[in-house]
């Protein structure tokens, strides 16, 4: 199997369908009018909490503008939202690249759409550990999953994508993208892809951290056991 090598891309990025799931989701109020705004006829992709919240800010205009994930998908989400994103369709639409004719067929063939944004941020870990008298099982219960998988591939992908991590780029994303008729520049995703790498290096960083520091016995106790 050859790997997949690219040679031909786009600087300027129309961003028309962006994957949304954030777990904080400060700045929503101002980002999502924003890019709305910037790039008519977008469709915002979306899960649980985020997808609610997105729909309250949008009103009246989410109606074809908003799309839940599960609807997309034609795939239910896990009960406990513990499965969400975790879909061929949403990975495809993330890692095809638009030069590259197998890959779209294989959007073709799944009536798929090529995904140019993904806003991921991640399970609160960090700020859980930091309570005091957090348990194994609470840590364990913040593990993202789905998040960090969305990052990675979107980030791997920067010569399509667009993957925002942080809050604090709203702002200058919408920017851009009012300034540039709905487009990011590939130096933006290139160093929108720095800031996701270091995002999950970090994450990870914090899990194995945690628990190299507890003991078997603590968790052994946690649970009844069968």
């Amino acid at each position: 199997m050859s790997l997949n090598i690219v040679t031909e891309i786009d600087n300027r990025v129309a961003v028309k369908h962006v994957l949304m799931s954030v777990s904080d989701k400060t700045g929503l109020e101002t980002f999502v009018p924003a890019l709305v705004a910037a790039c008519p006829g977008v469709k915002i992709y979306s899960t649980g909490g985020t997808y609610t919240k997105v729909k309250e800010i949008l009103g009246d205009k989410a109606e074809g503008t908003l799309v839940a994930v599960s609807d997309y998908t034609g795939q239910p989400e896990m009960q406990g939202g513990l499965v969400k994103t975790l879909d061929f369709k949403i990975y495809l639409g993330i890692l095809s690249e638009k030069y590259n004719d197998a890959h779209q067929a294989d959007i073709k063939r799944l009536s798929a759409e090529a995904l140019d944004m993904v806003v991921v941020n991640l399970y609160p870990f960090k700020e859980t550990i930091a309570k005091e008298g957090v348990t194994p099982e609470m840590a364990r219960t913040n593990i993202d999953i789905g998040g960090p998988c969305m990052v990675r591939a979107s980030a791997k992908n920067y010569l399509r994508v667009a993957s925002v991590t942080d809050p604090a780029d709203y702002a200058a994303l919408t920017d851009e993208l009012a300034k540039n008729g709905g487009t990011l520049s590939l130096e933006t995703r290139f160093n929108l892809m720095k800031k996701s790498f270091a995002h999950t290096a970090s994450y990870d960083t914090a899990i194995a951290g945690f628990f190299a520091s507890r003991d078997f016995a603590e968790v052994d106790m946690t649970y009844n056991q069968h």
